[in-house]
């Protein structure tokens, strides 16, 4: 499918227009460039609890994530024990699923083991050189050669459920590719 006019007539991809929350989150988010190691890591995290679902149900719940994740502070998540794991299991506001909640703090741990800075510089290092926009939907893949690699890097390093499917959708969410179809707005 081509690019779609929302509701104040302008073209933007056509997953965006169902719904306010994806015309804001596609205009001013989807494929904006993330280069901060806490911002990535709440957008992995968040891609993380989106696996399965639809991405509207993470978009109403991210600020109950932000507030039940300690606004995804990496060493405060790091230090959560089994009190912190059944609060957030408790928690309507956000998916209970227990693999993403161990992924989060198995994730955070992972990201204190690392350097200032390197899982920017590892994540970014799996942009793609420049493609072609694409013209539909059908254009967009969901895993790439690039999108294979960081999820396989992101293991070594320690990270969890983070598969190359959830590896492009970060990859997408964050500004590595531009996804943007070829008359959307925001290309």
């Amino acid at each position: 499918m081509t690019a779609v006019t929302g509701p104040d007539g302008l073209l933007r991809c056509s997953w965006a227009t169902s719904a306010p929350e994806y015309i804001a989150y596609h205009d001013d988010e989807w494929g904006k460039e993330i280069r901060d190691d806490h911002g990535l890591y709440e957008r992995m995290t968040l891609e993380g609890f989106q696996s399965g679902l639809s991405w509207i149900t993470i978009l109403r719940k991210r600020e109950n994530f932000r507030k039940a994740f300690d606004q995804f502070d990496p060493e405060r998540i790091a230090a959560y024990g089994e009190q912190d794991f059944d609060r957030l299991m408790a928690d309507a506001g956000i998916v209970r699923n227990r693999l993403k909640i161990n992924a989060t703090i198995t994730n955070a741990r992972a990201l204190l083991e690392l350097e200032p800075g390197e899982l920017t510089d590892l994540l970014w290092s799996f942009q793609p050189a420049d493609r072609p926009a694409p013209k539909t939907m059908s254009d967009v893949p969901a895993t790439t050669p690039e999108s294979i690699a960081m999820a396989k890097a992101l293991k070594k390093k320690g990270f969890v459920f983070i598969g190359p499917t959830t590896s492009y959708a970060l990859m997408q969410a964050t500004g590595i590719v531009n996804d943007h179809l070829a008359d959307c707005i925001a290309r």
